[in-house]
């Protein structure tokens, strides 16, 4: 039987590697800059036309390459970036690989341009699907410049399956954008035939990110809150948006080394930070950077090098989730619970002129401690009317209490004066700036939540016994993720008897819950509501979101005026009581000049 194994040609293996490196005319722009940017360039210029499809020109003003470096370019593995295979793990060159241009040139026709400092002659090179048409010396500007023309022309396959050219351009802006961000002390210019779609000064990091989205947003550099963080293992820095603006097509950007890449489980760190601030559906603003050791991460994972592998992965995501939270806790973006001050003490401000006095002692010159009469007597005077010296004190505590809790006790039933129950959903109350509205449904939500936290952080949760217990069927489909949760249920109260793989009975449930109906139905919303993710630490605050809702829901339709007026109170004491477990608002604010403006007629 003869031999069936043998050698691939050039140019078919250069073409397989293509199609790992260059998916469209985007990956060629993201491949060309980044050779720009270890050529040392400072000014970069993309054009394209057709969406990249008929051309890709690349100008930089980097050190160029020597005739024979630019030859050697067009090799498969050909680099100047690594020699030895511990290299890998010192990386701080954005190539490494040696198989960008050489997949190019395999799938296009390509023209470079290239001069060195000093040198009076460039060097001119034309190939076309890996064949070399001329290499001779040429006049150009110091740098070098790609002209790549007819995108897969031979691969007329490939060609068939590229988008319409609104879809490519987008994505070719998406890859400027990435390159540009990371590198905001150089300047960038992206054309689309004619029309210059961006044109980047060399700025700082935040400057950047407001020259590329300010477009749509003037007040976008407002919006941002600054990040920072320096540890032995990894410095943080950057931005994040503030939660009001958070969308459904966020910009959220990672950098590493001045790298991008896409790192879900850091996402998910960032998100973390942002619990119980954003709107439902929504995402977090963010462009973050992260500087680590190079021998600690790992960028040889993806032929795109935009999956990273970390060392010290969940160290660093303790450490974002807290330098996010930090930075957000800095800022106070809930409105203030500004509650009337009329009768409190003034106290006055310093001024320059009021010379401060001398405090002056005062005592007694007749006393005399080893006068026993003396001491007796006002010993006894004191004993005798021990009673009201008690009841003194004890009014005193009251009195301090009744207004510490001043601001958070509202009247009974009987005296609505303060609080006004509106189309029993809305609790309304007169502030020093206005008039406050409280939503009463988020509001127990939110107390329940923490209710239900705090149980979990004591362990005191109660646990009430069923008398009829109730079948819980589960899919096969849901088991897996049953099975890791049953401890965390098992912790909030709930108990089960196991009947067979997919069949329990429901023997006792969570005190809270004890008057909630459709507690099988409850428990497929946990299910579902943390199978959307997988970080283990957060599984109870999931199942006690989801508790929250469902109490919430049954305690608000049958609520009355007297037990909505004491939710103020109880909402007052949270430790978020502005805005509900979703993100969603419970308290707002309408200013008195909004009111009376209601009053107001011009003449």
């Amino acid at each position: 039987m003869s031999d069936i194994i043998h050698l691939l040609p050039d140019s078919v293996a250069n073409q397989i590697a293509a199609g790992e490196v260059i998916q469209r005319p985007a990956s060629v722009v993201k491949e060309l800059m980044e050779n720009a940017l270890d050529a040392t360039a400072t000014n970069i210029c993309v054009v394209v036309k057709n969406a990249g499809k008929t051309l890709v020109q690349v100008f930089d003003n980097g050190k160029g390459m020597s005739h024979t470096d630019a030859r050697m370019a067009f090799e498969r593995h050909a680099t100047s970036k690594i020699s030895h295979p511990n290299d890998l793990f010192n990386l701080r060159t954005m190539g490494f690989r040696g198989e960008a241009l050489a997949s190019i040139a395999a799938v296009a026709a390509v023209d470079l341009k290239t001069r060195q400092k000093d040198t009076d002659f460039g060097t001119f090179i034309e190939t076309a699907a890996s064949d070399i048409i001329k290499h001779e010396p040429v006049a150009c500007a110091e740098g070098t410049t790609f002209l790549v023309k007819n995108l897969f022309f031979n691969v007329p396959a490939r060609r068939k399956f590229l988008k319409s050219e609104e879809t490519e351009l987008r994505n070719i802006i998406v890859e400027f954008q990435r390159v540009a961000l990371a590198n905001a002390g150089i300047s960038f210019e992206l054309y689309n035939d004619t029309d210059k779609l961006f044109e980047l000064p060399a700025c700082n990091f935040k400057q950047r990110i407001t020259q590329i989205f300010s477009k749509k947003n003037k007040n976008y550099a407002n919006q941002l809150i600054a990040v920072a963080a320096e540890t032995s293992i990894v410095k943080i820095s950057g931005f994040v948006g503030n939660p009001q603006t958070a969308s459904k097509a966020a910009n959220q950007f990672f950098f590493v080394n001045g790298r991008f890449m896409r790192h879900p489980y850091l996402n998910k760190a960032v998100q973390s930070a942002y619990e119980n601030m954003l709107q439902p559906d929504t995402q977090p603003n963010y462009f973050i950077s992260f500087d680590v050791n190079p021998a600690n991460i790992d960028v040889n994972i993806h032929p795109t090098k935009t999956e990273i592998k970390f060392e010290d992965e969940r160290e660093i995501w303790v450490i974002l989730m807290a330098c996010v939270k930090e930075s957000l806790g800095k800022f106070n973006f809930t409105p203030s619970i500004d509650f009337n001050t009329e009768g409190n003490i003034n106290i006055p401000p310093y001024r320059q002129n009021n010379n401060a006095q001398m405090p002056r002692p005062s005592y007694n010159p007749d006393y005399n401690p080893f006068n026993t009469h003396s001491h007796n007597s006002n010993q006894h005077s004191s004993i005798k009317n021990w009673e009201l010296l008690y009841e003194k004190n004890e009014r005193s505590v009251s009195d301090r209490q009744a207004d510490n809790q001043q601001q958070i006790t509202v009247p009974t039933d009987e005296n609505l004066s303060g609080f006004y129950l509106y189309k029993e959903k809305y609790l309304l109350t007169s502030v020093k700036s206005g008039l406050m509205i409280i939503d009463c449904q988020r509001a127990i939500e939110r107390i329940t939540y923490e209710k239900i936290i705090l149980q979990l952080q004591l362990q005191q949760s109660a646990i009430q016994k069923v008398l009829f217990p109730e079948t819980f069927a589960i899919t096969t489909e849901e088991k897996p993720l049953f099975d890791e949760i049953l401890p965390d249920l098992t912790a909030v109260g709930f108990e089960f008897e196991k009947e067979n793989d997919n069949f329990y009975l429901i023997s006792g449930i969570p005190s809270l819950l004890t008057e909630t109906r459709n507690i099988p139905e409850l428990l497929h919303n946990i299910l579902a509501f943390t199978g959307e993710n997988s970080i283990e630490k957060e599984i109870y605050e999931k199942i006690a979101i989801q508790m929250s809702k469902s109490y919430a829901k049954w305690s608000f339709s049958k609520l009355n005026s007297e037990e909505a007026t004491t939710l103020a109170g109880s909402l007052f004491k949270c430790q978020n009581p502005n805005y509900a477990i979703n993100g969603e608002k419970i308290i707002i604010i309408i200013p008195d000049e909004e009111i009376i403006k209601q009053f107001y007629f011009p003449t």
